[in-house]
């Protein structure tokens, strides 16, 4: 376990978030020096993020990261939406590459922790434990990109900005004559941004077909009757929700409801077919190293935008060949266009418990029953919780 007087590195990315991360530390007296994950996606990143050391007068090391953020970011990412699933690539960004082998990089060029500029907070209880917090501006908190962390790299990690609000990480920035707070923020998604995707969607698929090597086919569009209502471009043109791009397609506002990739399918229906009561989730993973009990009350964000939604959690007791593990969630209101491939994280409050990757939901399960008529798909009585 590290301690305030070890020298600590600043994950920096040339934007207003890490530079003020950077400059506060800097100014509390602690020893400093910048590091920055070279993706291969983010060249002006790492030139920007090297002349805000220099203007701090701290040393600053580039890590050629592009190798494991190929594999571990951008290869899943593509893989998800070819299936059909809406990833979301910085929970794996920060859990296997940031915090990951950006911080072993820290620990070994001499730092005791690695510091970033997310809006979380990180304090150890009582128990020795780390617990994970949400920030303190409500509208910049981050904590839902870092669930996957665990005690290890919370020990090892710091979050300047965790108390602050973004208006005074501005005021901060400008007063100090840090270039950022004129230019950019940094996004997490960079290589999306880098390949046309800022835009809407349309750099999506130009993305995944050429990390697969397979085009986007079109295919048909179904009503949640089973009824043929027209043709999509291709399963990663859409999501869970959507209602542009879909064409005319029905006498009345229509949205996607389910895709399935087993059929190349899309499921279209009214705003009210997009909800769940219920959602079942994999790839869990619990801040404590502990899941809650069973029939515990918690708080779901089920995206990063949405609000924190009450729930019963359910741990699903039979665990994966592959030692992959789930839960349940039994909302107390169905939630709008829950996701495959999206995060549903749990919150106790202020405090981060866990989460998992969204595998399934009532919706779901629902339009596809209008695809295979008959079959044995699981609701939410067919349970194998704890």
């Amino acid at each position: 376990m590290s301690d305030s007087s070890d020298p600590v590195a600043v994950a920096m990315s040339g934007g207003v978030d890490s530079s003020t991360a950077a400059a506060l530390l800097v100014r509390a007296g602690r020893r400093v020096f910048g590091l920055t994950m070279a993706t291969g996606f983010n060249e002006a990143a790492v030139r920007e993020a090297a002349e805000v050391a220099r203007l701090l007068g701290i040393e600053h090391h580039v890590v050629d990261l592009s190798s494991v953020f190929r594999e571990r970011v951008i290869e899943p990412f593509c893989r998800d939406y070819a299936a059909g699933r809406t990833p979301n690539p910085c929970v794996r960004c920060n859990r296997f590459v940031k915090f990951g082998r950006l911080l072993e990089a820290a620990l070994d060029l001499g730092a005791g922790r690695l510091a970033t500029g997310h809006y979380a907070r990180v304090v150890r209880g009582e128990d020795g434990r780390f617990r994970l917090l949400r920030g303190a501006d409500r509208r910049k908190d981050q904590s839902y990109f870092l669930y996957a962390l665990d005690q290890e790299q919370l020990a090892r990690t710091e979050f300047p900005l965790g108390a602050l609000r973004k208006t005074e990480v501005r005021e901060i920035a400008a007063r100090l004559g840090l270039p950022a707070f004129r230019g950019r923020e940094s996004t997490d998604v960079c290589f999306v941004s880098r390949t046309r995707c800022g835009e809407g969607r349309s750099g999506y698929p130009d993305l995944v077909e050429r990390m697969t090597g397979r085009a986007a086919l079109p295919g048909p569009i179904v009503d949640t009757a089973g009824r043929p209502v027209g043709t999509h471009r291709g399963l990663v043109f859409y999501t869970v929700g959507q209602r542009r791009g879909l064409g005319s397609v029905g006498p009345g506002p229509l949205y996607v409801v389910a895709i399935d990739q087993t059929t190349n399918s899309l499921v279209v229906g009214s705003a009210s077919e997009t909800f769940s009561g219920w959602l079942v989730a994999s790839e869990a993973v619990f801040v404590s190293g502990e899941p809650p009990p069973a029939g515990t009350r918690v708080e779901a964000k089920v995206r990063y935008r949405s609000r924190a939604a009450p729930a019963d959690f359910r741990p699903l007791s039979r665990q994966a060949p592959d030692g992959d593990t789930g839960f349940r969630l039994h909302f107390y209101e169905p939630q709008r266009a829950v996701a495959p491939g999206q995060a549903a994280v749990l919150y106790d409050g202020d405090e981060v418990l866990g989460g998992g990757v969204i595998t399934t939901t009532e919706a779901r399960e629902r339009a596809l029953r209008t695809l295979a008529p008959g079959s044995a798909l699981p609701g939410p009585g067919d349970e194998n919780d704890s």
